[in-house]
């Protein structure tokens, strides 16, 4: 069977920043819900969930088209959809930057949250179940949302990001609080080759007693990674167990590349 992260040819908990100035925002493009939900059932998700248990990770075609891309890339200039601007060398996180959206969130982006919960939950509960873990996930987004508001996380958490020349994202897992939903998604809003080179999502598993695994995960524009946010099971000989995941992008050598990160969790 051909792996889901090699797309068909027809993919960041970190601190805070001050809050963005208030600005206009635009409305999206027609129909915008729409078009991601349809997205999002056309995939082959029995694809992505094998994927998904055999290397914790796998791609999600063709979830944006060119156009909902340029749309929602063109966000980052509008300051007043957004909560807060996070400068990774600031922080040591790296080099380029992000900014985590305000609620209310763009449709496009919203939808994407409400259209991929139902299937990646189910995928969440069975890890949760084969790690051991206590995990309750309701059959609807906004429900797990609730759970959030409840410990204490009312901030959301989906991003947009940008990398210019020599920009790069360091190895890490987006943990915001107690409560994890254990996937995530990147979508990449760039087209490789033409607006950028360079720039490659990585993802590192690291197994008890053994050395780190590395992962390049090739996306085209709109194409989306399904990933693991900080860990996931493994079936050994005794039973299944629990390996760490982290991800990043390797160093941008020309160009612009954007990126919107669907995050389930929110932030404390």
């Amino acid at each position: 069977m051909r792996s889901s992260l090699t797309p068909d040819p027809s993919s960041e908990g970190r601190g805070d920043h001050a809050p963005s100035p208030p600005g206009r925002r635009r409305p999206e493009g027609p129909d915008e819900g729409a078009c991601v939900e349809a997205a999002v059932a056309r995939l082959d998700w029995r694809s992505i969930a094998a994927d998904l248990d055999a290397l914790g990770a796998a791609v999600a075609p063709k979830l944006l088209s060119p156009d909902a891309c340029r749309r929602v890339a063109a966000m980052y200039a509008e300051n007043g959809r957004f909560r807060s601007t996070i400068v990774m060398a600031r922080h040591g996180f790296g080099r380029g930057e992000y900014k985590y959206f305000a609620d209310p969130l763009p449709e496009p982006v919203l939808e994407h949250r409400r259209s991929l919960w139902p299937r990646l939950a189910p995928i969440a509960a069975k890890w949760s179940v084969a790690m051991g873990l206590e995990a309750i996930y309701p059959a609807e987004h906004h429900a797990f949302r609730a759970l959030c508001r409840e410990a204490g996380q009312t901030r959301p958490t989906p991003l947009l990001l940008r990398y210019g020349p020599g920009d790069y994202n360091c190895l890490h897992q987006d943990i915001y609080g107690p409560l994890v939903f254990p996937l995530q998604v990147a979508i990449l809003l760039s087209q490789p080759g033409r607006d950028f080179t360079g720039g490659s999502f990585v993802l590192t598993e690291q197994r008890p007693r053994m050395q780190s695994r590395a992962e390049v995960v090739n996306l085209m524009q709109g194409d989306g990674v399904v990933f693991a946010v900080r860990e996931r099971p493994v079936e050994g000989a005794r039973g299944a167990y629990r390996v760490k995941m982290r991800h990043g992008v390797s160093r941008l050598l020309s160009g612009e590349r954007h990126t919107l990160g669907i995050i389930f969790h929110d932030a404390a």
